[in-house]
């Protein structure tokens, strides 16, 4: 029942081409030898993978649903042939970080300007991604380095804090909140409040504070990420609770920033897989890292000592 990769690739060309003809020509191979390789391709599977009608190869349902794993197959060959010709063209290595969106719109942006002055011919990918996708990318080695304000509890991965914010309200210059050198939870339910996801764990963290300090949440927008937060508020559309590394990352013209009381500490964290040895790219950017971070720590971001 198993196919080689030989037939795969017949199969394969002859769902794109519609014709033994024209899976010879993009094989550059005889129309016998393609024929004979999908025969024996349907006898050792056990079914056939088209009807012949007129001339032509008609694919039969069965074939279609294999067409749709194939491709799978020739998406992974691809990425291993990119992954050759990367290491071929950058020959001092290659470096694949991911960053959740409070943390990528500002510290690794700087890190990667400042470690391209001293690393050159180093070859840099970056996105940044949510709690699970980022999860995803190291687990299969997509990426090499990871930093999210959320700490992630797996087995196969480890986790270094590198500093510590708090959580602050951001207000629009005029607003009355604007005058005050700290608030409370209670001070902000007066005003149109832009919330989270209720599942999301900022969600969860925000509706905690509220109703820790006996308010009601009524929030006039819910988004997926502080970014969104602070761009609703730069716009006029009201308050709300973010991260320090958000509101830092956005220009200080946008909005004020003010401390809330008894406001829960996140931590930035750097994530990687357990149990492997980093390269020297990797430990040369984290050295970076934390010097960008460091600057931070001098402008309000807490630094582990």
């Amino acid at each position: 029942m198993k196919l080689n990769f030989r037939q795969i690739e017949v199969f394969r060309a002859v769902m794109i081409t519609g014709t033994i003809r024209g899976a010879s020509e993009l094989l550059f191979v005889s129309q016998p030898a393609v024929s004979r390789l999908l025969s024996h391709t349907e006898e050792r599977i056990g079914f056939p993978l088209f009807q012949r009608v007129r001339g032509r190869l008609h694919a039969t349902p069965e074939a279609r649903k294999l067409l749709h794993e194939v491709e799978a197959v020739y998406e992974s060959v691809q990425r291993v042939n990119d992954m050759a010709r990367e290491l071929f063209e950058h020959q001092e290595g290659i470096l694949n970080i991911v960053a959740s969106p409070s943390l990528g719109q500002m510290l690794i942006p700087t890190a990667i300007a400042s470690y391209r002055h001293t690393h050159p011919n180093v070859k840099l990918t970056f996105h940044y991604l949510t709690h699970i996708p980022l999860t995803d990318r190291l687990l299969k080695r997509q990426a090499d380095l990871a930093l999210t304000i959320l700490p992630i509890a797996h087995p196969n991965l480890e986790q270094e804090e590198l500093a510590t914010a708090s959580l602050v309200c951001i207000c629009p210059y005029n607003h009355p909140l604007s005058r005050r050198a700290s608030l409370q939870i209670k001070d902000l339910v007066a005003y149109p409040f832009i919330a989270y996801e209720k599942g999301s764990p900022f969600g969860q963290m925000v509706h905690s504070m509220f109703e820790a300090s006996g308010q009601t949440l009524r929030p006039v927008v819910e988004v997926g990420s502080p970014q969104n937060a602070c761009a609703l508020v730069q716009a006029g559309a009201g308050i709300a609770l973010v991260d320090q590394f958000s509101a830092r990352s956005w220009s200080a013209s946008r909005f004020v920033t003010r401390p809330v009381e008894s406001s829960p500490l996140l931590k930035a964290y750097l994530i990687r897989l357990r149990d492997e040895p980093m390269s020297q790219i990797s430990q040369s950017f984290m050295e970076t890292l934390k010097e960008v971070i460091h600057k931070e720590g001098q402008t309000g971001v807490e630094v582990p000592q």
